[in-house]
């Protein structure tokens, strides 16, 4: 997101001053390094849980188109900075892996069925196709029924226009990009605290970590990229918007396996159905991963819990998160989602046989020696005020920005970096609103569909869906 955004400031007025501050020793450590997250080019051809059942059995695609068009919009960004040579070379961060979904029992095949009838016919979901017979399955991505009972009822879609994303590879190259043309990248740099002057300015408090130098350093805009971390820098601000949040920490982990025999049986990110509780993040799927032009897979998440808000975070983020204006928020969400506590707790307990039984649902014949445990990322989840309620549980992502637009901060979790473009020129259309109209033609250059719905115009849809899998060399 800081990438991206920096990125699109540069483009926009490379005249002015951009500073980065990083507290790692190297950018993409936390969330978009590549094992950290799932590198699911999110466009909801395969997350169920942008597509819920309506009580009269009906299936809601709104959520799902909606995170389509986002992404197609982060794709038109990337294409247009792969023909500016911004970015050299697409299948260094992005390559063709197909998406499907799977699922078991009578009851989710039939769902999945209503499912694939409700999108097939979308502009932005041609190409899909549905399958309950398991020799098709089979051909699709056999891991998924060898050693499989015959008589299971088992039903999957699939869709060559899916997408692995290493999202580290992208940081790195945006960043690099950034400091090539003037940008100043500080690692080992530590934002510990913010205040707004007089005179509108922002006064930093930096320190360095190797030296422990402090800076001082004033700012007219302030982005806070810092993960769960930002949380923490948007209450010391002070601004009133920040009031009444709160974050709930997720940890996780993956099972992961690099037997070339394994791996070459299975090209596709396959998602499954959540268990009852389990958020959406905790979507048990089975996915190729392509890092460094060396594909592995991977298969979870196991969800866990940790009171740190990164990984290289403290033990005390949680707690030291907690104030009087979120306290009502903070119990109200408790009180409302006993089944994700219940989740978490069934997760912290399981043994390893009963992880590995999980992936066991999806390949039967996985061999426990081929596979190890990973530690992923942190997942904040947003908990924000209502008025009804007291505060809800928010499973997505949030920008929090100051009234006069001084400073803005992300929140929240997937679709996240795969929407990264949309939710970046929406903070530059609410912080910068008296030179927004200006910067049309330049955005517009940049990412040509935008502030348009791709699915209004079925052949503009299938054209702007063709150029930039040419542009990014993908399967169209």
């Amino acid at each position: 997101m800081s990438a991206t955004l920096g990125t699109l400031l540069q483009t926009l007025e490379p005249s002015w001053k951009i500073r980065i501050y990083e507290r790692l020793g190297e950018v993409a450590s936390e969330s978009s390094n590549p094992w950290n997250n799932a590198g699911t080019g999110h466009a909801a051809f395969c997350e169920l849980n942008y597509t819920p059942e309506r009580a009269d059995g009906s299936i809601d695609i709104s959520s799902a188109v909606k995170v389509n068009e986002q992404f197609q919009l982060t794709r038109e960004f990337w294409s247009f900075l792969i023909g500016a040579a911004h970015l050299e070379k697409a299948s260094d961060f992005i390559n063709s892996t197909p998406h499907m979904t799977f699922v078991r029992g009578e009851a989710n095949v039939d769902y999945l069925r209503r499912r694939f009838d409700a999108l097939k016919d979308h502009p932005l979901f041609a190409g899909m196709e549905f399958s309950d017979d398991p020799a098709v399955i089979h051909s699709w991505a056999p891991l998924l029924v060898l050693g499989r009972a015959k008589d299971e009822a088992i039903a999957a879609t699939r869709i060559d226009a899916g997408t692995d994303v290493d999202f580290g590879a992208l940081t790195r190259e945006l960043m690099s990009k950034l400091t090539e043309n003037g940008a100043e990248l500080e690692v080992d740099h530590e934002v510990r605290g913010l205040r707004k002057l007089k005179d509108g300015l922002w006064h930093l408090n930096v320190r360095q970590l190797v030296g422990r130098t402090p800076q001082d350093v004033t700012a007219r805009f302030v982005f806070v990229g810092a993960g769960g971390w930002a949380l923490k820098m948007l209450q010391k601000s002070g601004i009133k918007e920040a009031k009444g949040y709160g974050v709930f920490p997720i940890s996780g982990q993956f099972l992961r396996t690099d037997d070339p025999q394994v791996v070459a049986q299975h090209k596709a990110k396959v998602y499954g159905k959540a268990s009852v509780g389990a958020p959406p993040m905790s979507v048990p799927h089975l996915d190729t991963r392509i890092v460094e032009g060396s594909a592995s897979l991977m298969f979870g998440p196991y969800a866990g819990f940790s009171p740190k808000f990164l990984k290289n975070g403290s033990m005390l983020d949680l707690f030291g998160s907690i104030k009087p204006h979120n306290l009502i928020p903070l119990l109200a969400v408790a009180k409302d989602n006993f089944s994700l506590v219940r989740y978490l707790i069934g997760e912290l307990m399981a043994s390893k046989g009963k992880k590995f039984d999980s992936l066991r649902e999806f390949f039967p014949e996985a061999d426990p020696a081929d596979w190890r445990l990973i530690t992923a990322g942190q997942r904040a989840q947003v908990i924000k005020p209502d008025k009804d309620k007291g505060g809800v549980l928010q499973f997505g992502t949030e920008v929090i920005a100051s009234a006069d637009g001084s400073i803005a901060g992300l929140l929240g979790a997937s679709p996240g970096a795969s929407t990264a473009v949309p939710i970046m020129l929406d903070v530059l259309k609410r912080c910068f609103p008296d030179r927004i109209d200006g910067w049309q033609t330049k955005i517009g250059a940049m990412v040509p569909t935008y502030g348009t719905l791709l699915s209004d115009s079925p052949e503009r849809a299938k054209a702007i869906q063709k150029q930039t899998a040419a542009a990014l060399e993908l399967t169209a």
